[in-house]
């Protein structure tokens, strides 16, 4: 299809135009969902995990299992749709033929502005005002974003489900704040877990960080990593032993890429019109073309 400089022009205009109006109407951060990218409200309720506390005895997984009417008879090897806290065993030794294990509690960080909720088409994952992260197995249509999401890999898959969908710890036994304890705080025998408002569980980490100094990193990790969870932990060895994330943003995910999805309007748009001029520039001394006109013979 021949397309004329005129004609070509004014699809550019008409596109900068688009843009620009999209560009008027994007100056609210919108997610998929079509609401405002979830701010998850700061300082509700939260677990401080003491690493140093804890002696890999799981009774908190088998707790969360009980809680949530899922299978106590399998052995675990990690977080899945039927495991949603696991007890991982980390061998922080440098030397293999002397290991050094660990045990770390994993489940769902409950992040201040979760990637989840921000990618979730359906809007099956919320954050809720108590500080949880909740999810709704009903609308959940198990499209999987939200495991490319979350940085800490915590959503997993039921593969085994005729009807496949995610599920990850919802910490629905927060739901009435104080008044409830959450299953597996409730079960730890060497109180390595505490329950609370996430302000006073930062005061009370940073109190036993300044009172033994030898025994604890200078660091509470969930504090501002990518903009702060209300799963919190403190730990004697460097968090990146225990196989936590090294080098998360300060800054939420969710206004990351937000940053990058509100420029995007402008910079489409000045390319547009980029591509415009030149056209123009190009085109701007090149004759009219000649289009013959048919002569017509009289028959004798």
């Amino acid at each position: 299809m021949n397309v004329s400089r005129r004609d070509f022009l004014k699809l550019c205009g008409s596109s900068a135009a688009l843009v620009g109006v999209g560009a008027k109407f994007s100056e609210t951060p919108l997610g998929t969902t079509g609401k405002a990218v979830p701010t998850g409200p700061r300082y509700e309720y939260g677990v401080l995990i003491d690493t140093t506390k804890c002696v890999g005895c799981k009774t908190c997984q088998q707790a969360c299992k009980v809680a949530n009417g899922l299978p106590t008879d399998e052995r675990p090897t990690g977080l899945s749709a039927t495991t949603l806290c696991f007890v991982d065993m980390k061998n922080i030794s440098a030397d293999v033929s002397k290991p050094a294990i660990k045990p770390v509690k994993r489940q769902c960080m409950h992040c201040e502005n979760p990637a989840c909720v921000s990618v979730c088409p359906v809007g099956a994952i919320e954050k809720k005002e108590n500080g949880a992260v909740a999810y709704d197995a009903d609308k959940c249509m198990g499209c999987r974003y939200c495991m490319m999401a979350c940085p800490f890999g915590v959503p997993k898959y039921d593969w085994n489900s005729p009807n496949p969908k995610i599920n990850k710890c919802s910490q629905a036994c927060m739901a009435e704040g104080k008044s409830k304890t959450p299953a597996c705080v409730s079960a730890c025998p060497a109180k390595a877990l505490t329950y609370g408002n996430r302000e006073e569980l930062l005061l009370a980490a940073k109190s036993r960080i300044s009172q033994d100094p030898t025994k604890y990193v200078p660091q509470i990790y969930g504090e501002k990593e990518i903009g702060g969870t209300t799963m919190l932990y403190l730990s004697g060895v460097p968090f990146e032993q225990l196989g936590f994330p090294a080098g998360l943003p300060l800054e939420a995910l969710p206004e990351l890429t937000w940053n990058v999805q509100s420029k995007i309007p402008v910079v489409l748009g000045t390319v547009l019109t980029l591509l415009s001029g030149i056209a123009w520039w190009t085109h701007r001394r090149q004759p009219a073309k000649h289009v013959p006109v048919p002569v017509q013979v009289e028959a004798e």
